[in-house]
């Protein structure tokens, strides 16, 4: 039958009864569903917590001691030569999970690469160091499992802890005892897990202290190792290589790829069978999409780029000791690091962002932490102690925080 000659039914439709839906009066929204937004939108700007997001340039004039980027690999040609190429080979994105089609012989590469640089039997990568944490948190515990964890331990951390739905036990920072006699009398499963250097004042965990006790109680350790991978061990293979605990039976690591190797994603690094343990029951792994080529392929580049320069690690040390020394000799409050975080403290929150604030407006960008990002509750300036940082640039740096610090 011709079209034009076809029943009418698309083009002349039946009269609306009063019934039909269509015909109503739309309805207005109210927006009181959300109304305790605005409630607590108040509370934050009297506590002078309000985050706002800032979208960088390509190119920024400001000298940058606020980002992750410990080694300075994040823009080195090598790697990013890295991620283009992966990018052009194998696409933008990884098409799926990765137990359907988001696994590729780039990954596997890289996993494989990046167990034997850190010294551990096998590695998984993940979407981020958030989701790795999550995969290894969870997968590794059940009800009846009994969690020690620091009180100093990372967002991602404590939501896996949380989403373990084990008994989870908060012990004192940095404190083996206090992890002692929370495992003391426990009759079961049981993992301590601890940042290895704590993002906010950048000391580091006393690892072979937390292994001992944890072999003596029978439990496990789980380490996040984000800030000490490319900057701590021998040519930067983590803390967990200098503490002599890599490829321990009963330690598993997980490392960041967007900091010291300048990408993007996670990675959960241990024992083979915990590994395989993971293929199959880490949630944040099985149902994410695989990490992108582009953000493997980068991460490739810089481990290899590490493995041949171990200097980059060396130097990140270094600036981060002028830094402090050169800080606390001018009479601020600067914690001593153990890696490349150097934490310089605010008199309160509302003077921490001004005086980032004024950092900025002399060239220089400077990490700001306040509550609830900082677990006892004390602002902070956080400073990224960068290998590729010139002598030039650290006085630069000094000066301006010296010279627009609170109360100075």
């Amino acid at each position: 039958m011709p079209q034009d000659s076809a029943p009418s039914l698309l083009r002349d439709p039946l009269p609306a009864t009063p019934d039909d839906p269509s015909t109503a009066a739309p309805r207005q929204a109210s927006g009181e569903a959300f109304g305790w937004i605005d409630a607590e939108r108040a509370e934050r700007r009297r506590a002078g917590l309000v985050r706002t997001l800032r979208p960088r340039p390509a190119e920024s004039p400001l000298l940058d001691l606020a980002s992750n980027d410990y080694l300075g690999l994040a823009r080195h040609p090598e790697v990013t030569h890295g991620a283009a190429e992966a990018a052009y080979r194998w696409g933008a994105g990884a098409t799926g999970s990765r137990l359907v089609t988001g696994s590729t012989e780039l990954h596997a590469r890289l996993e494989t690469e990046l167990a034997a640089f850190c010294g551990f039997e096998a590695a998984l990568v993940l979407s981020s160091g958030y989701a790795a944490n999550l995969a290894a948190v969870t997968a590794l515990t059940d009800r009846s499992t009994l969690i020690v964890s620091d009180s100093g331990n990372h967002a991602s951390l404590i939501d896996g802890c949380r989403l373990s739905r084990a008994r989870t036990a908060v012990v004192p920072h940095a404190d083996p005892e206090a992890v002692r006699t929370a495992l003391t009398g426990h009759d079961g499963r049981a993992l301590a897990v601890t940042d290895s250097v704590f993002s906010v004042d950048g000391d580091a965990a006393p690892l072979a202290a937390l292994a001992e006790v944890c072999r003596a109680q029978g439990a496990a350790l789980l380490v996040d190792d984000a800030h000490g991978l490319g900057v701590l061990g021998d040519g930067g293979r983590g803390a967990l290589s200098a503490a002599g605990l890599a490829g321990d039976g009963d330690v598993v690591a997980t490392v960041t790829l967007s900091k010291s190797l300048g990408s993007q994603g996670g990675a959960v690094l241990g024992p083979a069978r915990v590994i395989e343990h993971l293929v199959n029951t880490a949630r944040s792994f099985i149902f994410d999409t695989g990490l992108a080529p582009a953000a493997a392929g980068g991460a490739l580049a810089a481990l290899r780029l590490l493995r041949g320069e171990p200097q980059r690690a060396t130097r990140a040390g270094q600036v981060a000791g002028e830094l402090h020394s050169r800080l606390t000799a001018a009479g601020l409050a600067a914690v001593r690091p153990d890696a490349a975080v150097v934490s310089v403290r605010a008199p309160s929150p509302e003077l921490a962002v001004r005086w980032a604030a004024d950092c900025r407006a002399s060239g220089l960008a400077v990490g700001c932490f306040r509550p609830p990002s900082v677990p006892d509750g004390i602002s902070r300036l956080r400073l990224t102690a960068r290998a590729d940082l010139t002598d030039t640039q650290i006085d630069t740096a000094v000066g301006t925080i010296v010279a627009t610090a609170p109360g100075l």
